[in-house]
């Protein structure tokens, strides 16, 4: 106890992990890329930074910032963007920069499932990069991990996040008119298991690991979406035909072996907050 942690992101995840991570003793410094929550970050304990990567390093120095023992990097890439992979690479170089005159020596990472190809099967920490992930955003991520691991001056921990799900974030919202690949199973993560998962791979000091942060259910697309739509009294979504992706199912049983970790919320059909 009474190390510091910085949090590089403190958004929809970093937040409440600042949370658990003050009540817990530590020292958290948490940045946000909005000047609004720098009081919203300060009233709840959380030493306030204000920083942008775009793709450098702007706002507050990074020196103070980064005067930590740990760093949850937390800046996951901008999907949207045509140059996505090399911007994201620029990035994160501008992170490591900074981490080039610092004191940390933990670096975990929010990374993934997107580093894993669509096989039509069960993939484990193992088979990220085999095949190559098929979209830019999950080439960038794998890359962005493989570029941390390779350093020496700390130790990198790898968690692959399936997509974060619960309170304001509903995933009824994000139903479109049509469903494809409807068979296709979904990787989710409630935003209280993914909370709970860093915060154990914090405080139990673990250091080089790669973990799928992913819940035990993997429902069909078409079944969890028509669900979810439901839940928010929405006309139901249609179902393609075609299948363009038999997508995978992503396996957590690492992360509950190494940490003895279970997760809260382990089937996406039951509806929670």
């Amino acid at each position: 106890m009474g190390k510091t942690v910085s949090i590089l992101g403190c958004g929809y995840l970093g937040f409440p992990l600042a949370q658990r991570l003050h009540a817990a003793g530590y020292r958290v410094k948490g940045s946000t890329t909005t000047p609004g929550k720098l009081s919203m970050l300060e009233g709840a304990g959380i030493e306030p930074y204000l920083v942008v990567l775009d793709p450098v390093w702007k706002g507050d120095a990074a020196e103070g910032f980064l005067q930590s023992d740990i760093l949850f990097l937390n800046i996951p890439p901008q999907r949207a963007r045509p140059d996505v992979e090399a911007y994201y690479g620029r990035v994160l170089q501008s992170v490591l920069r900074a981490l080039g005159s610092a004191p940390i020596r933990r670096v975990v990472f929010a990374s993934s499932t997107s580093v894993y190809a669509a096989t039509g099967g069960t993939v484990t920490e193992q088979d990220a990069g085999d095949p190559m992930p098929e979209t830019a955003s999950g080439r960038a991520v794998l890359k962005a991990e493989q570029c941390l691991q390779a350093r020496h001056s700390f130790d990198t921990t790898v968690l692959r996040f399936g997509g974060l799900y619960g309170y304001d974030r509903a995933p009824g919202r994000f139903v479109r008119n049509i469903i494809r690949n409807p068979e296709a199973p979904v990787n989710l993560v409630h935003r209280d298991d993914a909370v709970a998962a860093t915060f154990t791979v914090i405080d139990s000091d673990c250091r080089g690991e790669v973990f799928n942060v992913c819940t035990d259910g993997h429902p069909a697309r078409g079944v969890f979406y028509k669900q979810a739509a439901e839940w928010l009294g929405l006309d139901p979504p249609s179902l393609a035909g075609a299948r363009s992706s038999l997508g995978k199912r992503v396996d957590n049983s690492w992360l509950k072996t190494c940490l003895g970790y279970a997760f809260r919320h382990v089937d996406p059909l039951v509806r929670a907050p």
